[in-house]
């Protein structure tokens, strides 16, 4: 499975862009999103620093937020 040069996302081979530069490097893009944007050389994007926190980010946050409306309703 390669993984996106810009976003940093996995994805499956029948899928995406695999561009070749002059110098012989490979560059992977999984959509034409991420290959429009890194043409315009685009870093910072919302969208691209949501896909890289960890699922376990994602998971502390949601325990944190059943525990504050827990909190809430003991109120």
């Amino acid at each position: 499975m390669p993984k996106c040069v810009y976003c940093g996302k996995l994805y499956d081979v029948p899928r995406g862009l695999t561009k070749v530069m002059n110098d012989g490097r490979i560059l992977y893009l999984c959509s034409s999103k991420c290959r429009k944007n890194m043409a315009m050389k685009r870093r910072k994007v919302r969208w691209i620093t949501k896909s890289k926190q960890g699922k376990a980010d994602v998971k502390v946050e949601d325990e944190k937020r059943e525990t504050d409306k827990a909190d809430y309703e003991k109120k």
